[in-house]
């Protein structure tokens, strides 16, 4: 059934270049109208070809697409009414701001006053509106980006795809445009779909993520959920820092389970969808929930440390840890917060709430591990 929450949707979709390679495999996905929805993942994942085939521009090999209920099957890209932003800016140089923003609305044959009209408002929205007459190589980076963003939102497109938009633009600029561009988001209501490979961007920016690997879908989920409870040890590694640890079941007990780490250290973790006793498991457990103390034991999973090197971030501290059974592990220890003591070749006792840590399907390279 289509309807607000199938806004756009792919179903079973897939994309093969040859005889066997797969660029997408079975892709199910929705996304709802005024949604902002993130395709994330490493380098040939998929999650670009997924973006192209939604946008036209590579044709999908099985599987279907649909906008607001209609198949996009052999519509061409420029009857889709789709916005799209580009990392390159993708800009005619020969043109002014004002023709670039204005060529989705010429093409479209509109009076040349609803033209104007349209692009002042569209320029006036990026914050160029004093920028007209000039041409692309006389702006800036983070201009022409506006400018790229002003185009693909100036006839008031039912969709907005980005991919990569932000990759050429330093740090600063790039943190900058991802807060005007989830504003504009969330003011005009746009529906938008943006690919990157930047986490933080993406938990930044997003009303859910998709995480994308080997041309599959691994989870869509609101960041929150993304970051908190993984789906996977893949996500849980790719999304944020994570330290992992491969270990085997000992009993499941009300979402908890007991898990005898390789080495002999057993600990407790919240269990995830699956999980078995007997089965190997890899634990993920977030840096800045490793309790590091001097005196005392923490509240669970508690154990000894050492201390083998300190790196100093600014807002934190990366502390390396090794444990007498063969972990090694990092923890975040906010800066300025009474650890005097932590220093290289110090003894610590280490330990997390079992909430925090997750148990999740064993890591390639922890599968076959024997205790």
């Amino acid at each position: 059934m289509d309807g607000p929450d199938r806004f756009v949707s792919f179903d079973r979709v897939s994309k093969r270049y040859g005889a066997a390679v797969w660029a997408v495999r079975d892709l199910d996905l929705t996304v709802a109208k005024g949604e902002f929805v993130t395709f994330l993942g490493p380098s040939g994942s998929g999650k670009t070809t997924s973006l192209m085939m939604l946008a036209g521009f590579e044709q999908p090999t099985g599987g279907e697409i649909r906008l607001d209920g209609r198949s996009l099957r052999d519509v061409p890209p420029y009857r889709r009414d789709i916005g799209m932003v580009f990392q390159n800016y993708a800009l005619f140089p020969h043109m002014t701001v004002a023709e670039n923003i204005a060529f989705p609305l010429t093409v479209r044959r509109q009076p040349r006053a609803e033209v104007e009209a349209a692009v002042r408002r569209a320029l006036d929205l990026v914050r160029l509106g004093g920028m007209a007459e000039r041409r692309p190589a006389q702006l800036s980076g983070g201009q022409q980006q506006r400018v790229a963003l002003a185009r693909a939102l100036v006839f008031n497109p039912p969709l907005v795809l980005m991919d990569e938009p932000l990759g050429a633009l330093d740090r600063q600029l790039r943190e900058q445009m991802q807060i005007e561009i989830k504003h504009l988001h969330e003011r005009l209501g746009l529906t938008l779909i943006y690919v990157t490979h930047d986490q933080g961007e993406a938990l930044t920016m997003s009303d859910r993520v998709a995480v994308f690997r080997d041309g599959g879908l691994q989870q869509l989920a609101p960041p929150l959920e993304l970051y908190e409870r993984p789906a996977s040890s893949f996500v849980a590694q790719f999304v944020g820092d994570s330290n992992q640890f491969a270990g085997r079941v000992v009993r499941v007990d009300d979402g908890l389970c007991l898990v005898e780490l390789d080495g002999g250290w057993r600990v407790t973790a919240a269990a995830a969808g699956g999980i078995a006793a007997g089965a190997r498991t890899t634990l993920s457990i977030r840096p800045e929930r490793v309790i590091v103390s001097d005196a005392g034991d923490p509240p669970e999973n508690a154990g000894p440390a050492v201390v083998e090197e300190l790196i100093y971030h600014g807002d934190h501290v990366r502390a390396h840890l090794a444990t007498p059974t063969g972990q090694a592990l990092f923890a975040k220890v906010l800066s300025g917060t009474g650890h005097g003591w932590l220093r290289a070749g110090a003894p610590v006792r280490i330990g997390w709430q079992a909430r925090d840590c997750r148990a999740l399907d064993p890591l390639p390279d922890h599968a076959g591990q024997e205790q």
